[in-house]
């Protein structure tokens, strides 16, 4: 038996950019989220929701930001002070993982970032002999990802 539902590709990129201004600026961060999907190929389902929190200190104040996409959902979280930004792109549409860090590193004139990429939503059959050759290759190709990295 196959794996049943594969949802999607989840890239998380946290990363730091020299230009504060750019991720202190709720009118930025919402063309960003506004103009992003359609440039990924994604289908927007709602106008983007961009928030600014004053902290108790500017080391605690940022912009947090989501737009709902058909495919799921892109959120961003920033912190000017540190001048730190966090980014979730999950769709269970494919995109182009690359050229969203290409974009995103550009947008936000990324100087330093890290990124993860998951599959999400994968299920197994609940029966265990037919559930270990699936989680066996999971995990190989995992170990693969690990060596090469």
């Amino acid at each position: 038996m196959e794996k049943m539902v594969e949802v999607g590709v989840h890239l998380v990129l946290d990363g730091y950019t020299r230009d504060t201004t750019v991720i202190g600026n709720v009118g930025y961060i919402r063309d960003f989220l506004d103009d992003f999907p359609v440039h990924m190929g994604m289908t927007k389902v709602t106008a983007p929701y961009v928030f600014q929190y004053q902290g108790g200190s500017p080391q605690e104040s940022g912009i947090s930001g989501i737009v709902i996409i058909a495919e799921s959902h892109i959120s961003i979280h920033t912190f000017p002070a540190h001048g730190y930004i966090s980014v979730d792109i999950f769709s269970c549409k494919p995109f182009d993982v690359d050229e969203a860090i290409r974009k995103l590193t550009e947008y936000f004139h990324l100087a330093d970032f890290r990124h993860r990429v998951f599959d999400r939503g994968i299920e197994y059959p609940k029966e265990i002999p037919l559930a270990i050759p699936l989680v066996l290759e999971e995990r190989l190709g995992n170990l693969e990802k690990m060596v090469h990295t």
